[in-house]
């Protein structure tokens, strides 16, 4: 019986890991500040101004949860399928990691004895805020082993907490044994815009830590154009990527980041590859024949056929439904779902109805996909 138990344990658990969000990578070198990474690895040297990363002074929030479903019936977005490139800072800095530090006193790591966890975000140091890990680290190495009050959350929570860093006889600075990251930069795919705004919706899961796997809290960020310049094929056991670039200045800012997506506004609504359409809700989507708009290949969207199957009609996240690719031309080009494609617009009846967020790493050729409802129910409209 106890066998049975474990080997049901151990397959839920390959099962779990069989299945990638299109956005998680492997993360950089460690380092005192990493990066982070989604959507895609291969983004080199991004020019982009992140500093006057701000929402347009002629915007307004106006919020998209309180409408109900007439309202929504009665929206009309343009849908997405090009690429954009984001760099940003967090709101602090993330805990992700910890080392030893070799003391005259022995091998010490202050920030465990703080009682500190991977994915903790600290906010503060001495009742100021952290303005990234650059900062921190100038503050641990000039504290001259003097104890520090930290602010930090943990699971939405605040606490505080103290740490005292010590003398690293190898280095001959001050240390805490942390590692932590302050910023990231990435591409994915736009799902929609609103007409006039230029507001808009992509990814269809959040941008999450690639160590830890937690939802990066966002300070500020900055959206660039994309170039894509190749395809990495996927295969079974090795999910392929769209490669490409950023292209220079900033194009928009990216305003918040949830489990069900991202979203922000371009500076200039940009081309798309149709007119606005009506979107459809969960109730209105079928299993069988549908389509995704993405940018696989010579700058331009294009249209590829899927099939629709295992939808959940109370699925509250980023999987929602089963996408299966069908097209045989993006199937010799990208083997079915890679990343970078996470966010593509699916459309089925004329409505848009989703958009493309995981793949199966045992099979390129399918996915999942999220209802339209749940990322408009996760973000702040933007409206002129």
């Amino acid at each position: 019986m106890m066998k049975r138990r474990i080997w049901k344990l151990l397959c839920c658990l390959l099962l779990m890991l069989s299945i990638l969000p299109l956005g998680m990578l492997t993360p950089s070198a460690s380092t005192t500040q990493k990066e982070f990474v989604f959507a895609m690895s291969h983004c080199p040297g991004p020019d982009v101004d992140i500093a006057s990363a701000s929402l347009p002074a002629s915007a307004t929030y106006t919020a998209v949860l309180s409408a109900d479903t007439e309202d929504l019936r009665d929206l009309m977005l343009y849908p997405g399928g090009m690429p954009f490139g984001v760099k940003f800072y967090t709101d602090g800095v993330m805990v992700v990691g910890f080392c030893d530090i070799d003391t005259a006193r022995g091998s010490i790591n202050p920030a465990t004895r703080a009682g500190l966890h991977a994915k903790d975000v600290i906010l503060k140091i001495d009742g100021e805020d952290i303005k990234g890990a650059a900062d921190m680290t100038e503050r641990i190495e000039a504290s001259n082993g003097k104890p520090m009050k930290l602010i930090c959350r943990r699971s939405g929570k605040e606490f505080e907490t103290t740490l005292t860093p010590v003398l690293s006889v190898a280095e001959g600075k001050y240390k805490t044994g942390i590692w932590v990251r302050d910023s990231g930069a990435g591409i994915g795919t736009v799902t929609f815009l609103f007409p006039d705004s230029g507001a808009f919706a992509g990814l269809g899961h959040g941008i999450c830590d690639a160590d830890t796997g937690a939802l990066v809290s966002m300070r500020k960020g900055a959206v660039s154009d994309v170039t894509i310049s190749s395809v990495v094929k996927g295969a079974a056991g090795a999910p392929g990527e769209l490669k490409g670039h950023f292209n220079p200045g900033r194009s928009g800012a990216l305003l918040g980041n949830s489990n069900c997506g991202v979203w922000g506004v371009f500076s200039e609504v940009p081309e798309t590859a149709c007119e606005p359409m009506p979107i459809g809700l969960r109730d209105d989507l079928c299993e069988g024949d549908a389509y995704i708009l993405c940018t696989a290949t010579s700058g331009e969207i294009q249209k590829y056929d899927i099939r629709i199957s295992n939808i959940k009609r109370d699925a509250k996240g980023s999987k929602c439904f089963t996408v299966t690719v069908t097209d045989p031309d993006l199937l010799a080009l990208t083997g079915g779902i890679v990343q970078g494609m996470s966010g593509s617009p699916i459309i089925q009846d004329g409505k848009l109805v989703g958009a493309v967020t995981h793949v199966l790493i045992n099979d390129p050729t399918t996915g999942y996909g999220i209802f339209l409802e749940n990322m408009l129910a996760n973000m702040p409209v933007l409206a002129r």
